[in-house]
């Protein structure tokens, strides 16, 4: 092979064996479950999800706003899971994982491309790929939002760069589409046109700094650089109003959350965040807000954070890539910085996915020019930075294995967090749905306890208390924490429905009842609701008032197993025998039992037919040989 031949395949192998690192590294996922925190918000308690891809579901994927956010192709990625895989989660995760390896790819081809320096795009994009803080977005599948996004990210990224070698309305026009693309998977993309604006410095160097020696010549170079990312900053604008809509039930208040703390917090972070890009360890899937920071902690993150960006501002001319590579991490993380706070945590791994290019693009090339065109040094860096590769790739293979399970993925965030109310709450969950385990059990008790010492004032705490001890068979334990969750945030239907089935087992009917009502009342969709009255007047023999109760349970989720047979009773009682007879052959279809077969069978015979009511009784007997009155009825067929 010629030296020119060999040189034209180098991109290519070395694309390929960063896929191929990449994916060593993340071979373990494919074998992990579903996990308990977040993936029922997206897949596996999702009823629409559920239905795989369809007409009702695209039409509902737009108008959605799931975990208070608006991601619509990201919830249509879920449904096209479902519709390959089921419920299978091995398919979910090889979905995320091939998303990831593509933008692998597509950084290296981005960066290569934009700087012409093929093994510095390799090393930034080897560490993308095997970066232990980048396992978070590729192993939950909850967070699939993040590489879809990225994936249109640095399609984004490419396609601008063809525009700016040779503009064209076409070119131009896809990557608006892509940029639109992005949004609509995660709005945290809204980022972008500043990031395009940064590589018009660097590495495209269509922001000539050299040639600029005042104000009047920094506006004229500007303005027609930012007239044609308008269309794009309107995206962006457009996409933060609908996110700051969406997240209105999800955003903490001022008294909740002081601005004073909401600032430090972010200081912090951001020191937090590069010092885990440096030296990932002790990675949670989730780091509590802490109810104070101290001043000196503060004021020290901002003067890390003050000097760093001077010294990027100072070498500017010299160095673009320094200020580039900062301000594109500083950047891309401003809308989760934390200073518009959404949910309870302080930060998260996932939200540097694609922030911590810019740190990757600082260090190498500012490696590069440290070591200049020195032989010797340049063959030393290139040994350093396979060894990085290789301790991050190690640490990263530790962090994929953190996440085999609900109960693995909390312990190990009560391991290296403190005061994690979170971690601790999912423990005790995922204790407490192990059957038969008297030590899980007594475990799970502390872990509650500990939640509610850390929350004594968290509705989910006192719920999730309630629903363990209601299993263990003690719903007059439950029943405090069950209404003690409802006075804290009477608004949310689930914590009534709680309360309900509680009072239920205890045969306070009416008062469950009454729970239920104000629970639908308050959430309409909630089937389990709906079922749940329903079957409490169904046996207070309110049968008129339990068949509303279970048509608006199959209006809000058709998918609900256990509302099939009980409604086919209900509707034979009122007399209308062919539509009991279909919701009993729905029944045996989602879950064949002995009683959904007999009770078919008894239907068919009083519509005279007597040969499929028979076969129907040999069902019944085949699941349950002790059904003696099966055994009489088929008798008497015969």
């Amino acid at each position: 092979m010629s030296q020119d031949a060999y040189r034209s395949r180098t991109p290519l192998l070395l694309g390929l064996g960063l896929v191929l690192l990449t994916c060593a590294v993340y071979q373990p996922v494919q074998t992990h479950p579903f996990i308990s925190f977040d993936d029922s918000l997206y897949v596996t308690g999702n009823r629409h999800v559920q239905q795989g891809l369809s007409w009702g579901g695209f039409l509902w994927a737009w108008q959605a706003n799931v975990a208070s956010n608006w991601h619509p192709l990201t919830l249509l990625s879920h449904m096209l899971d479902v519709e390959l895989y089921g419920m299978n989660a091995r398919g979910h995760h090889v979905t995320s994982l091939l998303f990831h390896l593509a933008n692998v790819w597509l950084l290296f081809e981005a960066v290569r491309r934009m700087t012409g320096r093929t093994a510095a795009a390799a090393f930034v994009a080897a560490v993308f790929g095997v970066h232990p803080t980048h396992v978070e977005s590729v192993a939950w599948i909850a967070e699939r939002k993040d590489v879809l996004s990225g994936f249109f990210f640095l399609l984004t990224l490419l396609a601008w760069h063809r525009f700016v070698r040779e503009p064209t309305p076409r070119r131009y026009a896809a990557a608006a589409v892509l940029f639109a693309c992005g949004l609509l998977s995660k709005p945290m993309l809204v980022t972008l046109p500043c990031v395009l604006l940064l590589l018009d410095v660097w590495p495209l160097g269509r922001l000539r700094l050299g040639e600029i020696r005042s104000v009047r010549d920094l506006r004229g170079s500007l303005r027609p650089l930012l007239v044609e990312k308008v269309p794009f900053f309107l995206l962006a604008a457009a996409s933060s109003a609908i996110a700051l809509f969406t997240q209105q039930g999800s955003l903490a208040s001022l008294v909740a959350v002081p601005f004073a703390r909401r600032v430090a917090n972010a200081l912090v972070s951001y020191l937090a965040y590069v010092e885990k890009t440096v030296w990932p360890l002790d990675l949670a899937v989730f780091y509590p807000l802490p109810a104070s920071i101290p001043l000196w902690k503060g004021a020290a993150a901002a003067v890390f954070l003050a000097v760093l960006t001077g010294l990027a501002i100072w070498r500017l001319r010299r160095h673009p890539f320094l200020a580039v590579g900062w301000f594109w991490f500083l950047g891309m993380l401003v809308p989760v910085i934390g200073l518009v706070q959404v949910g309870r945590q302080a930060m998260a791994d996932r939200y540097t996915y694609l922030p911590s290019i810019g740190l990757s693009l600082l260090v190498t090339w500012g490696a590069l020019a440290l070591v200049g065109e020195r032989r010797r040094l340049r063959q030393v860096l290139a040994g350093v930075a396979v060894v990085a590769v290789g301790l991050l790739a190690v640490a990263a293979r530790a962090q994929v294995h953190t996440w085999k399970d609900s109960l693995t993925l909390f312990r190990h965030a009560l391991a290296v967090t403190e005061g994690n109310y979170v971690a601790h709450l999912n423990v005790a969950i995922a204790l407490s749905r192990l059957e038969g385990d008297a030590q899980a059990e007594l475990e799970a008790v502390q872990h509650f306890k500990e939640v509610l010492r850390l929350q004594p004032h968290l509705p989910e705490g006192h719920s999730a208390l309630a629903t363990a001890l209601q299993k263990w068979g003690k719903p007059a334990e439950a029943l405090p924490h069950a209404q003690r969750a409802v006075s804290l945030r009477p608004k949310r239907g689930r914590l009534r429905l709680t309360l309900a089935t509680i009072l239920g087992d205890l045969g306070r009917r009416e008062e469950a009842i009454a729970e239920l009502r104000k629970a639908v009342e308050l959430t309409p969709a909630l089937a389990d609701a709906w079922y749940g009255l329903g079957a409490l007047l169904q046996q207070e023999g309110r049968t008129d008032e339990a068949l509303v109760a279970y048509s608006k349970a199959l209006e809000a989720n058709p998918g609900l197993d256990a509302l099939y047979a009980p409604a086919a009773t209900l509707v034979a009682r009122k007399g209308d025998l062919v539509t009991a007879a279909r919701l009993y052959e729905e029944a045996i279809r989602r879950k064949p039992t002995a009683s959904a077969h007999f009770n078919l069978a008894i239907t068919l015979e009083r519509l005279g037919k007597p040969a499929e009511a028979s076969r129907h009784y040999r069902q019944a007997l085949l699941l349950d040989p002790t059904l003696e009155a099966a055994r009489r009825r088929l008798g008497e067929l015969r």
